[in-house]
Parts: C-alpha cells; structure tokens; sequence
C-alpha cells in the first residue's frame, strides 16, 4: 500500500477515534441505565426526556428542606411579577380585541415562569412532576408530600411578600386606578367558576406549564428553553385556566385593594367598594384554592408526569451505539468497501 493509502487510512483512525471520545464526553454525565435496569434509548447526545424528567423530578425531593424552601419563596414572587406585567399590559386595553389583549397578556406571564427555570426557583405546579421519581419508587410517598408541602408553603410566603410590597408600592393606582381596577375584576373573577369549573381549569393549566417544562428537557440552551416556555403559559393564561399559585398572590391582591383602598378610590372609577364584597379568604380558599390545586395535581402530576412513565413502561431497550467499536455513521459497510476497493486500485 502506497504512501497515500497509508495517509488514507492513518486519517480515518485518527477521525474514528476521534468520533468515539465526542460521543463518551457527551454520555460522560448522563446515567448509563434506568430505574428498572433497562438501557435507555440512545437517539442523541441527549437523554430522552422522560429520564430527565426522571432525574429533575428526584432532585425537587431529595434537596436539603431550608434550600428547596428558599427556592420556593423565590418561585412565588416570580409568578407574583410575572402577573404584576400582566396587569399592567392588559390595563387600560379598552376597545382592542379581547383575544389579542389576553395573548399580550399571556406572554407577559411567561415571564414568570422563566424566570423559574431559568434564575431556579421551585415551584409547586413544576414540582407535581416529581410523581415520574415516586412511581419509579425512588423517592417514598412521605418524602413527595412533604416535598409539595414546603414547596407550596415557600411559594405563599414569596407571593405575600410581593403582595406587600405592591401594596406599599401603591402601584393599584397607576392609569388614575384602573390598574387597580382592573385586579379587582381579574381576582373578582376567578371566585365566580363552580367547584366542577374550577378543578377542570387547573387540570388544564398545568397539563400545559409541565409540558412546557417537558420541552425543556430537550435543551441544555437557556435561551431555547426560555422561548419553549413561552407559547404553553401564553394559552393557559388567555385561556382563562387557573394555576394555583398565580392566584395565591392575584386574589389576596384584589382582597387586599378592596379592603384598604379609600373610598375616595372606588369613587373616581365609578364603582363601590360593595361590588367587590365576596373578595373574601374563605371565599377564595373553599371556592377556588382548593379545587384549582388539586386540578393542579392532576393535571401535570397524574396526567402528564405518570402518563409518560405508564406510557414508558412499553418501551423496548435498545442496543447503546456506545458499546460498538465502529459506529455506522463513522464506518458503514458501504464506505469500507469502497475504502477497499480504493485502496486496492491502487
């Protein structure tokens, strides 16, 4: 074999070697089985994204409490501020197409939920997926609950502290009051859904952010996983379904507005404080919190979380291409004979 073919072939190790380290650096991370002992399916560099949701839905429960509860009190005032741009664009919209101020609106509050995923926070509607970790049996019944529990607790605490802060901020007065105004009738609103309507809303609504959330999972890019989330919580948001901690800080801010506001207020707006009177706690909490968290839990922990792990369950295991010696997109039959034949012509 002449000089070239020794080139020819010193190349294509050198390239073959080359192509198995990328593809052990990119696995280099990534767990080499399932819970069930099972190879999972290799189609990329990437894990499928039910083994990272997997993995997400373990790590919300198995992080220290004091941490998960910090993260939690951040995840509540983003989605308090996320609804704050709500209020705000949608203020004032008058005469504009109801469809097109509620897609505004919408993807104003997808602002909080990228922040969540993206500045890290834990919120309690993302975290129902930790049930794929449960069903896998890798984290006890004891340890998810308690997990939601503190979870839904720190996103409270955060949604208060922004519910004070506005408050004090005076912010229900911009645009002469309607901005107020305008909170009013949005928490006024959510009080008005039977239980039935209630629950089915936050069914809805988190079927949605945990597939957006899902998404995620297909992206290391903070960028790209910042505008998956965009389009899911822009059509729950316009839509009118219900997320239970949205409305831990929308309705004590209405409820707030409506107990403190002067009456000098309601009067420049060309209403009564007495309009507004069944903003009340228990009103809230029997006749919307409680029916639009369970909905919450169904929706993205049964339906989507233990929907894919049911669904996953059927999955046939797959050879790894890592455990070839040459893999075919490097080496297929067809170009080594012709490598052959070259070689031999010459």
């Amino acid at each position: 074999m002449g000089a070239v073919g020794e080139t020819y072939v010193a190349s294509s190790r050198l390239f073959i070697g080359f192509g198995s380290s990328v593809m052990k650096d990119s696995h280099a991370n990534a767990p080499q089985t399932s819970s069930n002992g099972h190879e999972p399916v290799q189609v990329s560099s990437h894990f499928s994204c039910y083994h990272q949701a997997e993995i997400y839905g373990k790590s919300k429960v198995v992080k220290a409490p004091w941490q998960s509860f910090g993260l939690a009190v951040f995840a509540g005032a983003f989605i308090a501020l996320a609804f704050v741009f709500y209020l705000t664009v949608t203020t004032g919209a008058g005469d504009s197409a109801w469809g097109l101020v509620r897609l505004v609106g919408g993807i104003a509050f997808s602002l909080g939920l990228i922040l969540v995923v993206i500045c890290g926070g834990e919120l309690f509607t993302s975290s129902v997926l930790s049930s794929v970790a449960w069903a896998q049996k890798q984290v006890t019944t004891s340890e998810l609950l308690k997990c939601w529990s503190r979870v839904y607790i720190g996103n409270f605490v955060g949604a208060m502290l922004m519910v004070g802060l506005i408050m004090a901020a005076g912010l229900y007065e911009l645009d002469g009051g309607n901005w107020g105004l305008n909170a009013l009738k949005v928490s006024q609103h959510k009080l008005h859904h039977t239980w039935i309507q209630a629950f089915s809303l936050g069914i809805l609504c988190n079927m949605l952010v945990c597939l957006g959330i899902w998404m995620t999972f297909a992206s290391r890019e903070s960028l790209t996983k910042a505008i998956l989330l965009i389009l899911p919580v822009a059509m729950f948001v316009s839509s009118g379904f219900e997320h239970s901690i949205a409305n831990l800080f929308m309705v004590p801010l209405g409820i707030t507005i409506q107990s403190v506001a002067s009456p000098e207020f309601f009067a420049s707006l060309g209403v009564t404080q007495e309009q507004f009177a069944d903003l009340t706690v228990a009103h809230f909490v029997f006749n919307n919190l409680i029916p639009v968290t369970l909905g919450n839990i169904v929706g993205g922990g049964v339906i989507v979380g233990l929907g894919y792990w049911w669904i996953e369950q059927g999955q046939i295991a797959l050879p790894d291409p890592q455990k070839s010696h040459q893999p075919h997109f490097f080496a297929s039959p067809l170009h080594t004979e012709k490598a052959k034949n070259s070689q031999e012509s010459k």
